[in-house]
């Protein structure tokens, strides 16, 4: 789901970009707040995909620090959030016996379980798969339509959103794309 959302980030700009009045070019915040974001995959409202606007810089302030003043800054962002029951496409980047790891948009860590796969049997060998009895294949480089089961945030070192995916449902599973060659997700 996409979301429009106003967040307050805090831009620390140096003391030696003050200009002769000392004061701070705008576009000089506005950079450094890009640069700043540019780190930000994540956070708990969802992936940051892109600043729309630039609503309002506040007065800066150097408490804190002698060497850098801190600028409020509010910007509104585009973000995506996976959510429960929504249905989306991705990639298979990886697979071993009790699944499949899919790439879908943002996301690099959304887990297709084997229980969450009716009627697929883990195939081995050099190219390991997941084969039902009608011929569909769930290979590396499929594209997978999937709902999503349950979503969980994790604050560890990545701070991304974890996705369990289930094609237990009528029009999901491996999707025909008959004529598109290196489709990226």
């Amino acid at each position: 789901m996409l979301r429009e959302v106003i967040f307050t980030f805090k831009v620390a700009v140096p003391v030696k970009n003050l200009d002769r009045n000392r004061e701070v070019l705008t576009s000089v915040i506005a950079n450094r707040l890009l640069k700043q974001l540019s780190n930000v995959k994540a956070c708990e409202y969802g992936y940051l995909l892109a600043v729309t606007k630039l609503i309002s810089i506040g007065h800066g302030d150097n408490v804190f620090s002698s060497q850098h003043i801190l600028f409020p800054v509010d910007v509104c962002c585009r973000i995506f959030i996976p959510v429960d029951g929504e249905v989306m496409t991705g990639i298979v980047h990886k697979i071993n016996a009790r699944g499949v790891f899919l790439k879908s948009g943002p996301m690099s860590m959304v887990y297709l379980s084997s229980r969450l796969m009716p009627n697929y049997h883990y195939v081995s060998g050099e190219s390991p798969a997941f084969v039902r009895e009608d011929s569909s294949k769930i290979e590396i480089g499929v594209v997978i339509r999937y709902i999503v089961f349950a979503v969980k945030w994790i604050e560890d070192k990545w701070r991304e959103f974890r996705v369990l995916a289930s094609i237990d449902g009528d029009g999901l599973g491996p999707v025909s794309l008959n004529g598109l060659d290196g489709m990226d997700f």
